[in-house]
């Protein structure tokens, strides 16, 4: 039975257009997603026996650990965040607890559903936005469908009084006038006329998300929110275009349509089957010895990630969400410490270890001209825009990827991030005084490139500071 979806190549071959190198990462993920679809298709009797793969990435910090995560939130169609491990504390300490994540994740799946829906009911609520537009255009003309039905409801019979014929005719001639600005409407003449609207302050924080679980940081944002509902002070009135408030009333409309019950339903079904946590700098919380500082807390944080890894339940205010199926991906440098640093239940936990290669030349040749977000391609756009064209010559490619795997191999190994402080070195005067250069044409050559960075890459301690 073949399944829907990115195939594990395709997800690989989604990654090359922004990612260079790291095969071995990238097979892994494309892997690990794809299991998480091929799971959902098992009968049930053997579905919430597979447990997620979860994998460990180790590698340099701009090796693109990070990166891969940053792409995988757009190419998968399931609700995906990314945390770091440094903002977690132990319980008892004042921060973040750990459970904190799987209540953004949940966070992350109902937005998504709901925006979902919100697209597929978005024909259907435009005439009702179109009359609210018309009702502030119009005001007072909203009356005459209450009065319509007020009308149906009277005998044949009944006795009219000259009063009610007077009103008839006001009313139809609102009517014809509504009609006219309906016409209006729809031809864009009356975007720029302004209309009051009364829109809703939307919460700073989770209002009683203390309940289902939340951190006390979050109680005080969270009751004032609850002040402001209750005493009326989260409606503000706004002048607006028509233009704008098009988009305020659909978004209040659409809202109205949906049910939020039913959208919290989906969303936990989608994050407790298809769900995914990335775990930046886990490295961070790794303990290398018994008396290191801060160990206390460190530990704790791992001690408290176990369970959520190994599987248990997590209060939110959509519900509770079972984390046994959440596939999670963690990420570290482990240049101050190692995988086996980690408590040897948390290992355990991250069967599938990744290592990344740090980069060379020939990779951050590739990082300079490859992808579809290369950095050439962006300091060209940017100058472009002030008329400034910038040509890149093949030795000044060569040159800067050369420089950057020297200065690494040198100094700290910070990866492709070398190539934005090399590059924003070479281009700082022609991106200082761009405006005063419209219409020119600038190559950056080998030699170019030498002359910006004069004394910069011959001394190392100098180095250390600029590049």
């Amino acid at each position: 039975m073949a399944i829907e979806g990115l195939t594990p190549k395709q997800i690989v071959e989604k990654l090359d257009q922004y990612i260079i190198g790291q095969e071995k990462a990238k097979r892994a993920v494309a892997v690990a997603l794809r299991n998480r679809l091929r799971r959902i298709h098992l009968s049930e009797d053997i579905r919430d026996e597979v447990a997620p793969k979860n994998i460990l990435m180790i590698g340099p910090t701009g090796s693109g650990k990070t990166e891969i995560a940053r792409r995988l939130a757009k190419l998968v169609n399931a609700p995906f965040i990314k945390v770091e491990a440094t903002k977690y504390t132990e319980v008892g300490y004042v921060g973040r607890d750990v459970e904190s994540m799987i209540r953004d994740l949940m966070a992350v799946g109902f937005n998504n559903v709901k925006a979902e829906m919100e697209e597929q009911m978005k024909e259907s609520s435009l005439p009702k936005v179109e009359e609210k537009i018309l009702d502030l255009l119009l005001p007072g003309t909203e009356k005459k469908q209450k009065k319509d039905s007020e009308s149906m409801q009277m005998p044949e019979n009944a006795f009219i009084l000259p009063e009610q014929v007077s009103s008839e005719k006001t009313e139809s001639s609102q009517d014809s006038t509504r009609e006219k600005f309906r016409q209006m409407l729809r031809e864009g003449k009356l975007e720029d006329r302004e209309v009051e609207v009364t829109i809703r302050r939307q919460p700073r924080g989770p209002s009683m998300e203390i309940i289902a679980g939340g951190s006390l940081d979050d109680l005080q944002s969270g009751m004032q929110d609850l002040q402001n509902i209750l005493t009326g002070r989260n409606l503000k009135k706004k002048m607006v275009t028509v233009r704008e408030a098009r988009k305020i009333l659909q978004a209040e409309t659409l809202d109205s349509m949906i049910d939020p019950d039913k959208v919290a339903d989906i969303a936990k079904q989608r994050v407790e089957q298809s769900g995914i946590v990335f775990i930046d700098e886990i490295d961070k919380i790794a303990t290398k010895n018994q008396n290191s500082s801060g160990q206390v807390s460190r530990e704790g944080v791992q001690r408290d990630i176990l369970p959520i890894v190994e599987g248990s339940k997590v209060n939110t205010k959509w519900g509770v969400v079972d984390t046994t199926h959440i596939l999670f991906i963690a990420a570290g440098a482990f240049s101050m410490s190692a995988p086996s640093d980690l408590i040897p239940e948390l290992q355990g936990r991250f069967p599938l270890r990744v290592e990344l290669e740090s980069l060379t030349k020939n990779e951050f040749k590739r990082i300079l001209l490859e992808p579809k977000n290369a950095l050439t391609k962006q300091y060209t756009a940017l100058l472009e825009t002030e008329g400034l064209k910038i040509e890149f010559s093949d030795d000044a490619i060569d040159r800067m990827s050369f420089l950057a795997e020297d200065v690494n191999s040198r100094s700290e190994n910070i990866g492709a991030r070398r190539l934005h402080t090399i590059m924003e070195k070479v281009l700082e005067d022609a991106s200082f005084s761009a405006d005063e250069h419209s219409g020119e044409t600038l190559t950056i050559d080998a030699k170019f490139v030498d002359e910006k960075l004069r004394g910069v890459v011959t001394d190392v301690d100098l180095s250390r500071y600029i590049l």
